[in-house]
């Protein structure tokens, strides 16, 4: 199952983020429009992602829910039809909330930066580090940590959980 070190924050200035994030990646990212569906699961989380064009992604991972650079397991199932997958897997398993966000992809090495709008919460900023088979999470996080510094994210804009968490909560932007 591959695996990452992730890491979300509140993102005080996503002009400046996506300015360092272009910088970085030498390129303007890809800007992406996600709806993601999440499901119940006996454990960790499972979501459908829907793309609004047809595309779609099944999306199975497991993380602490806590703040800072954490370990993440994922499994990812592409899909041709999001919104017929996303009625059955409702249909049997139940819904525990949607997820609309605008989001701004980059690529800095092997760590895909998100810079997103979410609908209702506001802007955020999130780092994956991509681990290969030979490097431990705490590369991962030494990884994260560097690109932390030069986005500008400060210890306490980190955010433990999901934004679906956060919607729960009713978190303020």
């Amino acid at each position: 199952m591959p695996r990452n070190v992730e890491l979300k924050a509140r993102a005080r200035d996503l002009a400046r983020a996506e300015r360092v994030a272009e910088r970085l990646s030498g390129g303007a990212g890809r800007a992406l429009t996600q709806t993601d569906t999440f499901l119940r699961a006996p454990r960790g989380r499972l979501k459908l992602r829907d793309f609004g064009d047809g595309r779609g992604q099944l999306i199975f991972y497991e993380r602490p829910d806590s703040e800072g650079p954490k370990l993440s397991h994922y499994s990812i199932s592409p899909t041709a039809d999001p919104a017929g997958l996303v009625a059955v897997l409702s249909q049997a398993l139940g819904v525990q909330g949607v997820v609309k966000k605008e989001r701004r992809l980059y690529v800095v090495g092997q760590t895909r930066v998100h810079l997103d709008r979410v609908e209702g919460l506001g802007d955020f900023l999130e780092l994956e580090v991509v681990l290969s088979e030979q490097q431990s999470p705490e590369d991962g996080e030494r990884v994260a940590r560097r690109l932390m510094e030069e986005l500008g994210v400060q210890e306490d804009d980190l955010v433990a959980g999901a934004y679906l968490d956060l919607l729960a909560e009713g978190s303020p932007t």
